[in-house]
């Protein structure tokens, strides 16, 4: 039988080819090698790569251009954690023949990210990747570590100032400390403490610089486990997790638990209903500023991927809304843990192990846009982040100081709860608070009262709530915008604040205030006592008696209070500095007493229940010799007679 001169030619080529090849295989090594090799083989099944390591090299020594039995040798090394060996026996089967088995790629890059080698690690995923791999799980995986091998490559180049601080010995035992949450005036952290795989709270207070013995929680600690906590703004509202409490309301294995600090004394905890606990794992809380909104982890069905952020946020009366998947922005297919909204309300840190970083669980922050959009999640750096597992951060009011547990050389125990400046970039919008007590301004005693905050800029209420049995209230304020704050109360006549934040704010300067609410108690002549009531959130234009517009919210409350006590009557004053003459001041303080005037007759109140008059700059409060004295001696108020 003929064959024709092209199809012999084509299997003479082939066969030369086999023959000039740099490295055998099975099918071309000699019976020795293979022979040691199909030993390797048979202990690597048995899952023990010290003895096939012996057989691998043995087959090597007798063909050391094996290339099957080199690339057994590098995964044998791999198997056995000498990733250095490994390295370089892929690279020699590599060598041998590039193209023999493109996953050797995929293989090397893996060993080079325990090396630390990054760039060469993201090199050789590429290549496999480029090869079309047709396995989907490795190139799945291919594909996740090339994007952390490219973001560590750089990273570890341009490495963020770092410098870890033990909390100390008040905080730090032999056991694991971790999960740490802080009130906002950063006086108290609570964390958690796991002893013997029992987990309890445990809380301690800020002496100057030092955290004092923590105490345990007493209420809220039992002898099963409690974690993963938030504290409210106040430290006066605990949100948990505790798991495997069927008997009691809950809903799966691991639910979101609350308990509240009434006359020094923590509640019993109580889970939260089926409207934000699933069947599933639920974990993790952080609680807003306001508390008003609650974030958590959670693996229930609807989400991205393994573990996800979800929302949910108190609706007028009191309820909880269905909770919300934060979406793809921040959810990925992988996992995300450990949310914390800082109080400034608008940043988020958070734990992911499937968005670009150094490995494992990074930490992240991301910054929100609008009411309910959020922008892109940056990876907080190296070497805040490490190839080991980042979560749980908690940073203070102030934006400077960041929390969170690390098993690292030289610690008390296992896990301790360490701090550390945060780079600029990853720090929140400047906030300050406003702690304040209510009394009655006769007898002395707290008062429960009605607080608003209002957003003067935007003209909305930022926040509506109501003192405490002991009359105060906490309130977190980012910098940025000027605030209004109204308290009142049925029966009193109301008091008012202004707080510019438009330049900034600062943790050092809090606002703490002592209020006193006069009662509407008339005397024998009719009269109401008391001194007389600031409008703080009126204002005008400069040298005019032209209302602004973000004057409108205190002249409607003052409004509703004369509508609803119809037989109080009042006189509107005007006071200016001592800028200008004496004669000019005199008339623009009437011209803007009487600007007020104006605008509550044509809201349709009695001309008679009012008054109106100017007093120039004849009874400061505070000396003209100071920018801020001026601006308080400028003001409108009201007496009632």
């Amino acid at each position: 039988m003929r064959i024709s001169l092209p199809i012999f030619l084509l299997l003479f080529l082939a066969h030369t080819a086999a023959f000039s090849q740099n490295y055998h295989t099975v099918n071309t090594t000699s019976e020795k090698a293979l022979e040691a090799f199909r030993e390797g083989q048979k202990y690597m099944q048995q899952n023990d790569a010290a003895i096939a390591l012996g057989y691998f090299e043995k087959a090597l020594k007798t063909d050391a251009l094996f290339i099957e039995a080199r690339l057994a040798l590098a995964e044998t090394y791999e198997e056995l954690r000498d990733f250095f060996k490994a390295e370089r026996a892929y690279e020699e089967a590599i060598a041998l023949d590039s193209t023999f088995s493109p996953a050797t790629f995929f293989f090397l890059g893996q060993v080079e990210w325990e090396l630390d080698k990054f760039g060469e690690c993201a090199g050789h995923l590429d290549s496999y990747l480029k090869s079309k791999p047709g396995n989907p799980r490795n190139k799945n995986k291919a594909e996740r570590l090339l994007l952390n091998a490219r973001f560590a490559a750089e990273a570890v180049k341009t490495p963020v100032p770092f410098q870890l601080r033990n909390t100390g010995a008040g905080i730090n035992t032999k056991a694991d400390e971790y999960f740490p949450s802080l009130t906002v005036d950063g006086g108290t952290l609570i964390f958690t403490r796991n002893e013997g795989y029992d987990e309890n709270f445990y809380s301690s207070t800020r002496a100057d610089t030092i955290w004092q013995t923590a105490q345990p929680l007493e209420g809220v600690n039992t002898p099963d486990n409690e974690g993963a906590q938030s504290i409210s703004s106040d430290g006066t509202w605990l949100v948990f997790t505790a798991c495997n409490r069927r008997d009691d309301g809950s809903q799966g294995s691991c639910d979101l638990y609350w308990s509240q600090l009434k006359n020094k004394i923590w509640t019993k905890p109580v889970p939260f209903s089926a409207a934000i606990n699933s069947s599933e794992w639920d974990s993790q809380p952080t609680i807003s500023a306001d508390s008003k909104t609650i974030m958590f982890s959670s693996r229930r069905p609807g989400g991205k991927g393994k573990e996800d952020i979800w929302v949910t946020m108190r609706q007028t009366g009191g309820k909880w809304s269905k909770p919300q998947n934060m979406g793809p922005g921040i959810n990925t297919g992988g996992v995300e843990q450990t949310p914390f909204l800082h109080p400034d309300g608008q940043t988020l840190y958070f734990a992911s192990d499937s968005l670009p970083g150094m490995g494992g669980l990074d930490l992240f922050v991301v910054r929100r846009t609008s009411d309910s959009t959020w922008g892109a999640p940056r990876n907080l750096g190296y070497p805040i982040n490490t190839k080991a597992n980042e979560v749980a951060l908690t940073v203070s009011l102030d934006g400077r100081t960041a929390y969170y547990a690390t098993n690292r050389p030289g610690g008390k125990g296992g896990l301790d709860i360490y701090s550390f400046e945060l780079p600029d970039y990853a720090r929140p919008q400047p906030v300050t608070y406003v702690r304040a007590h209510v009394h009655d301004a006769v007898t002395t005693q707290p008062l429960v009262a009605k607080i608003e905050f209002t957003d003067l800029s935007a003209g909305r209420s930022f926040l509506s709530a109501t003192t405490k049995a002991d009359g105060s209230f906490l309130v977190c304020l980012p910098a940025g915008k000027s605030y209004g704050l109204n308290v009142n109360k049925e029966k009193y006549l109301f008091h008012s604040e202004n707080f510019n934040l438009t330049g900034t704010a600062t943790l050092e300067k809090p606002f703490l205030l002592e209020i006193d609410l006069q009662p509407i108690t008339l005397d024998s002549n009719g009269h109401v006592a008391g001194k007389p009531i600031v409008l703080r959130n009126v204002f005008f234009e400069t040298g005019s008696a032209a209302l602004r517009p973000e004057s409108t919210a205190e002249l409607d409350r003052l409004l509703d209070l004369l509508v609803s006590n119809a037989s109080l009557r009042i006189q509107i004053n005007g006071h200016t500095d001592n800028v200008g003459t004496d004669a000019s001041n005199l008339q623009l303080s009437e011209a803007r007493a009487k600007a007020v005037y104006d605008y509550l007759c044509t809201k349709g109140l009695a001309a008679e229940r009012l008054k109106y008059k100017g007093y120039g700059e004849a009874q400061p409060l505070e000396s003209n010799e100071t920018s801020e004295g001026r601006t308080s001696n400028r003001r409108t108020e009201f007496i009632v007679w």
